[in-house]
């Protein structure tokens, strides 16, 4: 069998934990409620990008292109010298008023500005993030599907590898709708909770095709001057174990009806 191709995720435990990275032309989901760290990690992937000499492009919805040279700057990463080389682009959907603006939230808008970016920075293999996908479809959710797989099938023959972030619910930690996870090929699922009274992330990978990754959910921390650290394994708890109530339920209703079936086992 022929070897995979992988690209680094910019995060040297996250690629362990991809046996290597992420394979070459795949379209990841970055999956996750506001603040858990999608962000951050397609920093990563856009700055290894850089430092690898690969094409870099990075599509921002919901802050502007000098918010997002920022917050690079403080991990470490220079991306707005990246940028005024020429080894990098930004488009801005939000705030941006020249060549590299979209100026409407379409996805063939986004497809056809990608494509103009690449051939600006020229032949070779690319990254693209894409933070994030759900603004493409916040107005019209029933659409979520049919984007992704065009935008899937459309920028797969420009050689790009894709991290795309999607928005889950605060209130219900889940997808607005079915979409981009369906048709992703790999899935980086972020989460939080609030232990001991303080806000706690975590990062699992929930489906990556071709690759035995690791199934364990870790507890990671976001560190100035780092960006995004992966600590350790979560500790099993009890609540892992346990089955739903409605399924703990029925079996001790079929529990009592087979006791009380047989002779001289009632009560027991």
């Amino acid at each position: 069998m022929k070897d995979i191709e992988r690209l680094s995720s910019g995060i040297i435990k996250l690629d362990e934990m991809l046996c290597g990275g992420i394979p070459k032309g795949f379209f990841v989901a970055v999956a996750g409620e506001p603040g858990t760290g999608k962000t951050v990690l397609g920093l990563h992937f856009s700055w290894q990008g850089i430092k690898e000499g690969d094409r870099v492009i990075y599509v921002t919805t919901e802050e502007s292109r000098e918010s997002v040279m920022k917050q690079a700057s403080q991990f470490g990463m220079d991306l707005e010298s990246a940028v005024s080389e020429g080894k990098a682009i930004i488009i801005d959907a939000l705030m941006g008023h020249d060549r590299w603006t979209l100026t409407s939230l379409d996805p063939e808008q986004l497809v056809q500005k990608v494509i103009e970016a690449k051939k600006v920075l020229g032949y070779g293999r690319a990254r693209l993030v894409v933070d994030s996908m759900s603004a493409f479809w916040l107005d019209r959710p029933a659409m979520a599907r049919k984007y992704s797989y065009y935008m899937k099938k459309v920028l797969y023959k420009w050689d790009f590898t894709v991290l795309a972030t999607t928005q889950y619910a605060i209130t219900t930690a889940s997808a607005f709708g079915f979409g981009l996870e369906h048709i992703a090929d790999g899935i980086i699922r972020f989460r939080r909770a609030v232990r001991g009274g303080v806000l706690r992330r975590y990062v699992l990978i929930e489906k990556m095709r071709q690759t035995q990754h690791d199934l364990r959910m870790y507890e990671i921390a976001i560190v100035a001057g780092k960006g995004l650290v992966i600590l350790r394994p979560t500790p099993e708890r009890a609540e892992d174990l346990a089955l739903p109530l409605p399924v703990t339920r029925k079996i001790l209703e079929a529990k009592k009806k087979v006791e009380s079936e047989i002779p001289g086992e009632e009560g027991v």
